[in-house]
């Protein structure tokens, strides 16, 4: 196996003395996951974010051994991990992709739903401009999984005050729980209830 695309770091984690196990969204081949030869390294590390977007080239090894992955970054989302709301924004919808999702299975409207508000956090001004979205990104989650879609459109049309979109966030958030998380939701609910917090601390604005 040999593959080179465009892709969206969602998950990575320290794997022996200097490499890393990287999870990644690419459109054409859904998750994939690749052994990072220095992945913890100085150049490598910043490259490696969750929500970054980059190249990858994938390459079989020998054996049963994981197959290595070469990456390059091609956008940052590193400068908005400093900031609480957008980081947790983004730990979150990176997190869930990773564990939910099934290997090698393409999922071209997540990928470029995924795209399309990792921008929008680091782009809107306020949590109002993307929330939404995250909200869409999560219905589509389950939809492509065969869960169903939750009626959030119609509980957005009829509410879409902040406090309305909490608790269609909320109602979402159970629906995640109870269904494609409900095995390692202690996993990663946990970021989910970090985002949940710190939502509930800001106003409409």
């Amino acid at each position: 196996m040999h593959l080179s695309a465009p892709a969206i770091v969602c998950a990575a984690r320290p794997h022996g003395e200097a490499g890393v196990i990287a999870r990644v969204l690419t459109a054409e081949h859904g998750l994939l996951a690749g052994y990072v030869a220095g992945g913890r390294g100085r150049q490598l590390r910043p490259v490696l974010i969750p929500g970054n977007e980059i190249d990858i080239e994938l390459r079989a090894r020998a054996g049963a051994q994981m197959p290595g992955l070469r990456v390059e970054l091609v956008a940052s989302r590193g400068p908005w991990l400093g900031e609480p709301l957008p980081a947790a924004a983004i730990g979150w919808v990176t997190a869930i992709t990773a564990v939910s999702l099934p290997e090698r299975h393409p999922y071209p409207a997540l990928h470029a739903a995924l795209s399309a508000l990792l921008d929008a956090v680091c782009q809107a001004p306020a949590a109002r401009g993307w929330v939404p979205g995250l909200v869409a990104y999560e219905a589509l989650l389950l939809r492509e999984l065969g869960y169903g879609e939750p009626p959030w459109r119609e509980a957005l049309a009829a509410d879409d005050s902040w406090a309305g979109l909490i608790d269609l966030f909320d109602r979402m958030g159970r629906a995640l729980a109870r269904y494609p998380l409900a095995d390692r939701r202690g996993d990663v609910m946990g970021a989910r209830a970090l985002l949940r917090e710190r939502l509930g601390r800001i106003g409409a604005g």
